[in-house]
């Protein structure tokens, strides 16, 4: 049987580990949380995790594109941005999907050629690359906007002292000699 075959036919047990192992990664109250609440809704985190889990073992199982890859992934690791985690804790739980699968496929993982096993592994990094530059992206745009905020107050305050004049298109335009 191959690769492919073994990974359809035990998806919804390993995408379950991975959800738990992804959530697991959120303080415990947080974790009990989303693992509870089934309510996309009442829990949107814990439905974005789910789905984006689920299309992302899709993704490797079909060898999406990087454009597919991006696009399930994105959801998530935005979330996961926002939420202060570093870097290893934001994209990490996506290697652990490698041992999730090895775990899955203890018994059949002999029969199994090297070489598709090693193609799995790269696209799951391929995936976690893609994870770590949307992070990186997120977080840039997140200083970003805490920096122009600053600015703001920053300009905001010397207005009110008197502090800033502003120059109007009729005024002379000044030469320095």
């Amino acid at each position: 049987m191959t690769l492919k075959k073994l990974l359809e036919e035990k998806k919804s047990s390993i995408v379950k580990k991975w959800v738990q192992i992804a959530i697991d990664s959120y303080a415990p109250d947080a974790a009990m949380f989303f693992k509870n609440q089934m309510n996309d809704f009442l829990n949107p985190v814990g439905g974005t995790i789910r789905t984006s889990l689920e299309s992302l073992y899709d993704a490797v199982l079909l060898r999406k594109d990087a454009e597919s890859i991006k696009s399930d992934l994105e959801p998530l690791i935005k979330i996961r941005a926002v939420q202060n985690f570093n870097a290893s804790q934001a994209v990490g739980f996506l290697f652990t999907l490698k041992a999730i699968i090895r775990e899955a496929l203890k018994k059949e993982i002999n029969k199994i050629d090297p070489a598709s096993l090693a193609s799995m592994d790269a696209s799951i990094d391929a995936m976690a690359l893609i994870g770590f530059d949307i992070y990186v992206q997120c977080r840039e745009k997140i200083y970003d906007l805490k920096t122009n905020e600053e600015r703001s107050k920053i300009y905001k305050a010397f207005a009110r002292a008197g502090l800033i004049k502003e120059i109007t298109a009729d005024e002379p335009n000044l030469k320095f000699v």
